[in-house]
């Protein structure tokens, strides 16, 4: 269930609806690239945890 509640959060903030019409540039790139490439680093994170202590709970067979 846990999971769940981070996967639908993790989907919910993905896009940086608060950034839209936000043109400041940060190192060359918009805000709202920089803040893309941080949510793809987490979710990557995120998943690697996902995949290391609940992959296969309860499918498979004990």
């Amino acid at each position: 269930m846990a999971w769940g509640a981070v996967a639908v959060a993790l989907s919910v903030l993905a896009i940086p609806w608060f950034l839209w019409r936000d043109s400041t540039v940060v190192a060359g790139l918009p805000v709202w690239l920089w803040w893309h490439i941080g949510w793809m680093l987490l979710a990557a994170g995120v998943f690697r945890l996902f995949a290391r202590q609940a992959w296969g709970i309860g499918i498979e067979e004990a």
